[in-house]
């Protein structure tokens, strides 16, 4: 059984959110994690490696991780997708990789498959439930079920600028990205990336 983690980071911190979400996948007995990351594109790669800036070198460590393709994405039993927010939604290299699965679509294959989204922003209200609630949104096109995060969850219920929202893990990275995950952060992804690998094998047994 497969459990596909994809991911787009440019600053890290989905990067290390996606790191928490495959652990809690590799908890489930028989779930194979397969992690990639999405397809830059050029114009940006040509932008951090003319800067050499930290993004130049969240880049640079992310190239062992191979690009996700529409066959990793038809392969699955699951799938997690892991974006930073732009203007309250997905950015567009994460959106990209989604618009091309056209074929997946067409032919029904990731009907019945769990997902779950995970997210981080720059501010406590810098988007990140609409940006998971947006993700949601072409996943359910495609037939997908969506898995989110329950408040039996510990560390749900909190008062205090973390993430962690019922719609999936979350993190707040600071206006210059400063900050980093939480434990608390990377405990709730772990449950959520435990909770969709645990999905895929009820649903795979019922097929």
């Amino acid at each position: 059984m497969k459990i596909l983690v994809v991911y787009h980071s440019i600053y890290g911190h989905v990067q290390t959110l996606a790191k928490a979400v495959s652990e809690g996948v590799q908890e489930v007995p028989g779930a194979e994690l397969v992690l990639r990351r999405v397809h830059e594109f050029p114009e940006f790669v040509q932008h951090v490696e003319q800067e050499k800036g930290f993004s130049y070198q969240v880049y640079q460590g992310q190239q062992s991780i191979p690009e996700c393709t529409v066959n990793d994405l038809r392969e699955a039993d699951g799938v997690l997708f892991g974006s930073p927010t732009r203007y309250g939604n997905m950015t567009a290299q994460m959106k990209a990789l989604i618009d091309s699965t056209v074929e997946l679509w067409l032919k029904g294959e990731m009907e019945g498959k769990p997902a779950g989204v995970f997210t981080s922003t720059a501010s406590t209200h810098g988007g990140q439930e609409t940006t998971l609630l947006t993700m949601m949104v072409p996943l359910l096109h495609l037939g997908m079920v969506i898995v989110g995060v329950p408040y039996s969850t510990p560390g749900m219920i909190h008062t205090e600028a973390r993430g962690g929202t019922p719609y999936g893990a979350s993190t707040i990275a600071g206006a210059k990205g400063e900050l980093q995950p939480t434990p608390g952060d990377l405990a709730i992804a772990k449950v959520q990336g435990k909770r969709v690998a645990e999905a895929a094998l009820a649903l795979r047994s019922k097929r």
